[in-house]
This record gives C-alpha cells, sequence and structure tokens, in this order.
C-alpha cells in the first residue's frame, strides 16, 4: 500500500500564502508593496522575476540571451574576471577586475577553478576559450558578443556591471529567471528594475517567436511565493 506523504508548510509561510491571492494579476508596484510586507526572514532577500516565454531555445531563432544595466543597480556585489592578451592585463587590473589573467586564467578554468561571478574576454582570447564551452556553457559565463562579455573596451565593461549590468538568457524550457533587486530597495527602485527587465526582454524578442511572447510574469523574493504579475500592466 502506498500512502501519500504531505510536506507541512511552516507557519511563515502559510502567512505569506494567506496573503496573497491566487487568482489575480497584480499591477507591478501593488506586488512589489505585498511581497516587501510579507518578507520575515532575518536577512536581506533577493526580489526575482520568473517569466515564462512562448518560445522553444531548440531551435536558433527562439533563443533568448542578452544583457541588461538595472536602474536601481541589483544590490549585489559580483566578482568580475576578464580574459584578455598579457599587454592587457594592467588595463584589467586598474579598472578594478576581481581576477585577470591571460592563458593561465583559461588553464585556471580548465582546472574548474572558479572563482567569479562574470566573465569578460577580448576578442582575440574567444578562440581560446573555446575549449572552455563544457565548462562555462553550463553555469552560463561563457561570454558573450549578445550579453555584452566580449568587448575591445574593459574599463567600460567593467564599469557597466558594477553600475548593475547583468546577463540573462531563457533555459531549456523558455523560462527566464532574474534578480533584480533587494527587499531592503524602495518600492519605486524595484519598479524602475522591472520595468527596464521586462523592457529588455521585449526588445529582444527572438526572430523565430510566432504569435503571442510572453505566457506568465511572476515575481517572488527568495523564500516567498510568488505573485503574477497582469502583462498588460507592463504596456
Amino acid at each position: 500500500m502506498h500512502y501519500l506523504v504531505m510536506k507541512k508548510i511552516s507557519k511563515r509561510l502559510s502567512n505569506q500564502i494567506e496573503q496573497i491571492e491566487k487568482t489575480k494579476l497584480y499591477e507591478p508596484l501593488e506586488a512589489l508593496t505585498l511581497l516587501k510586507k510579507i518578507t520575515n526572514t532575518k536577512f536581506n532577500e533577493t526580489i526575482e522575476a520568473h517569466i515564462s516565454l512562448n518560445i522553444d531555445p531548440k531551435y536558433n531563432d527562439q533563443q533568448l540571451r542578452a544583457s541588461l544595466i538595472l536602474p536601481q543597480g541589483t544590490g549585489k556585489s559580483i566578482r568580475l574576471a576578464v580574459v584578455t592578451s598579457e599587454n592587457d592585463l594592467e588595463i584589467a587590473r586598474k579598472a578594478g577586475a576581481d581576477v585577470y589573467g591571460s592563458d593561465d586564467l583559461i588553464n585556471q578554468i580548465l582546472q574548474e577553478e572558479i572563482n567569479f561571478d562574470v566573465l569578460i574576454a577580448t576578442p582575440e582570447q574567444m578562440p581560446k576559450l573555446a575549449k572552455l564551452g563544457k565548462i562555462l556553457g553550463p553555469k552560463g559565463l561563457m561570454p558573450s558578443p549578445k550579453s555584452g562579455t566580449v568587448t575591445k573596451n574593459i574599463p567600460e565593461t567593467l564599469n557597466e556591471f558594477k553600475k548593475g549590468k547583468l546577463e540573462y538568457r531563457a533555459d531549456k524550457t523558455g523560462i527566464v529567471h532574474i534578480p533584480f533587486g533587494k527587499v531592503d530597495f524602495s518600492v519605486q527602485n524595484l519598479y524602475e528594475n522591472l520595468q527596464a527587465l521586462f523592457q529588455s526582454i521585449e526588445r529582444n524578442k527572438p526572430t523565430g517567436v510566432r504569435g503571442r511572447y510572453f505566457n506568465s510574469f511572476y515575481i517572488c523574493t527568495t523564500m516567498s511565493p510568488s505573485v503574477q504579475i497582469g502583462l498588460n500592466y507592463f504596456k
């Protein structure tokens, strides 16, 4: 005989669920206000968007990978790495790269020594990085012109990422997961970041999309249930 084992919901989570209307499509400002209100952990949670798109990423013309600069930043400090020629290592150091190198850094990555959140490369280094695809690809760390991580201008690119630039991509099911702020941000700052995020995804719509592009748009904090936003509120 098989018994169905129900996972017990904590009192904290139960209280949060009670305050969210399941069938309601929230207006963005209302949803952000609600998430800030129901947050009850002792740490500064990240606020995330989870967007389901009507795409099939197994086709090249339905893949989504891009970057945007959040107007109010991410609230998260990130470690930036630069792969460039030996002649430009000093430029990377002075521009504030946390990790920088040439063949030595490539060899470290081959040994799966990865101590950075974003990898930036100059164009002439890209052929050397091809052998790192199996390591960097699954982690979403492979530099790409579309995501703004292949550049000839190291200082400008590093500065953009420090200001709040982030990469995003659709996973194999067509869902985009993007952190866009922290619970201690003001509602207005979160709203500005959310608007920029929506506009970026819309602007980078893959050419192979037919018909509807967005399926659903949810936001949540690290530890909260999700709240669905009505897509018409972004228009």
